[in-house]
């Protein structure tokens, strides 16, 4: 595939016991397809496939100890948001990596991906609006005004904006909600919006806790808001009504089994960034515990309602 002005290439090196893990973040991370180079099994392979042990030199020389695992970003999605979502769910899994990207010069990819990011219309009520963008028709929706930064959560992406749906339709006034994995705090913000009466968020990093609180400002929710650095719960108190988590599938496994600790008895429990191959594997984990109310899925994507069961 040609890189350049219409596409981004991420670089991700992970260790070889990780790869399997890493490339289930990946996987959610990008539009377009990833590449992987995997040299750890090379040795075998060639006695296995090909029936021989001789092996050209340059291959000899490859790291066999590493993957490396290639994205490609069409022009609209945002390379800076897809780095943050890459580290903060590397992080919050404890895998370690080094990233770059390639063919991207840096003073560019942080902001030439904002002329493609136009407001965005989501589910009946609410329109995601860029703040860089003067001029554009609210078409009579509850706007939710937003700079992302570095943080993910831009509702571009198919799990964001399917997570935003489930919760407009289940949220109620006054409702308590806790948004893990907050990011830009896009979710806690749409919840406020559209009637809750008070939100916590919650992210592993700081850079993504300090934009949503900034948000929270833009929309003048700041007093009905509070974002907590943390580990998914580790740093909250409390019981809530709605509680929604927009993370890889593993992380919603971990999350899943400690999150009956904070829910009030009714409460609805969204969760999205579940590729549709997970799907069958989190709703195993939802049964003990949670009627499925609905699912919704979208290109390889998929989003659950869940409530909850009564005693």
């Amino acid at each position: 595939m040609e890189i350049g002005s219409e596409w981004t290439e991420i670089r991700l090196r992970v260790s070889k016991n990780d790869a399997e893990r890493a490339e289930s973040i990946c996987q959610m991370a990008t539009n377009s397809g990833l590449y992987i180079e995997d040299y750890s099994t090379l040795l075998e392979d060639a006695m296995e496939i090909a029936h021989i042990d001789l092996i050209d030199e340059e291959l000899l020389k490859k790291d066999r100890e590493s993957v490396l695992i290639h994205l490609y970003l069409s022009a609209e999605y945002p390379p800076a948001e897809t780095v943050s979502f890459l580290r903060e769910r590397l992080e919050a899994e404890k895998i370690g990596y080094t990233l770059d990207l390639a063919d991207c010069f840096a003073e560019d990819w942080i902001n030439n991906w904002k002329q493609y990011y136009k407001p965005i219309p989501v589910g009946e009520k609410l329109l995601i609006h860029p703040v860089w963008e003067e001029n554009f028709d609210p078409m009579g929706r509850v706007v939710l005004e937003l700079e992302p930064g570095l943080a993910f959560g831009t509702g571009s992406h198919e799990t964001t904006r399917l997570c935003l749906e489930l919760l407009e339709k289940y949220v109620r006034p006054g409702d308590k909600m806790l948004d893990v994995g907050c990011g830009s705090g896009i979710l806690s913000i749409a919840a406020l919006l559209l009637g809750a009466g008070e939100a916590v968020g919650v992210d592993i990093d700081a850079l993504a806790v300090k934009t949503a609180i900034e948000n929270a400002k833009m929309n003048r929710v700041e007093d009905r808001f509070c974002a907590l650095c943390g580990d998914l719960t580790e740093t909250v108190k409390g019981k809530f009504r709605i509680v929604a988590a927009n993370i890889v599938a593993d992380v919603l496994l971990r999350l899943t089994k400690e999150i009956l600790a904070f829910l009030e008895k009714d409460a609805v429990y969204l969760v999205s960034g579940i590729i549709s191959e997970r799907r069958d594997e989190i709703l195993l984990s939802l049964a003990p515990s949670f009627e499925i109310l609905e699912i919704r899925e979208e290109r390889g994507w998929c989003a659950i309602a869940a409530q909850r069961r009564r005693p």
